[in-house]
């Protein structure tokens, strides 16, 4: 059981988002059904190394004070309880990036996700005391980092598929992650929810 992972449960946001915009943003993004064959595939290489790969990109958020303020108490100490149960909450949304089917409980936690980061829902989770929000402006540069085929790659390789192939995952995956930041926008672009947190 990961602490607030709730995933298809009724305390998940609604998202405004309809299943058929949904299949725009799957169109936009050229995402198609043999992406979501390679993605499943991504997933279960990369299931086994999902500390590995959140500890890489959290290596990057703690290199960058202006990111690490995030995660952090109000006097910039580190608190290690949300550090364990938000990484946890993190390891496994490579897994339903890669695994879960694109479905109603799917989008809906998308919403859930992006109001985690905004000052609608960021901090209630874990019940701690950090930085009211994060940033669009953030979320949006750091998909470089979620994307990086240095932290990734190596991980696609353990199946012994051809360079064709993790070319294949790794492009899956990356489709995948800018159609959710895309769905992540919506609150923030939203004037009833919260706007000016760019």
């Amino acid at each position: 059981m990961i602490p607030g992972y709730t995933y298809g449960s009724a305390a998940v946001a609604k998202s405004p988002v309809t299943l058929a915009e949904l299949q725009e943003l799957k169109a936009s993004a050229n995402f198609t059904a043999e992406d979501e064959r390679w993605l499943r595939h991504a997933g279960e290489l990369l299931a086994p190394h999902t500390a590995e790969i959140v500890g890489a990109w959290r290596a990057v958020i703690a290199a960058n004070p202006h990111l690490a303020r995030y995660s952090s108490r109000p006097d910039g100490s580190k608190d290690p309880h949300y550090g364990e149960t938000s990484g946890a909450r993190f390891q496994q949304w490579i897994i339903d990036t890669c695994c879960r089917p694109y479905d109603q409980a799917w989008l809906d936690y998308q919403q859930e996700i992006a109001l985690r980061h905004t000052t609608l829902k960021k901090n209630v989770t874990d019940g701690v005391q950090s930085a009211p929000h994060v940033p669009l402006r953030h979320i949006i540069a750091f998909t470089a980092v979620v994307n990086d085929p240095n932290i990734l790659k190596p991980r696609l390789t353990a199946a012994g598929d051809d360079a064709v192939a993790v070319d294949r995952m790794h492009q899956a995956w990356c489709k995948s992650v800018m159609i959710q930041v895309a769905l992540w926008a919506e609150p923030y672009t939203n004037p009833s929810l919260a706007p000016n947190e760019w």
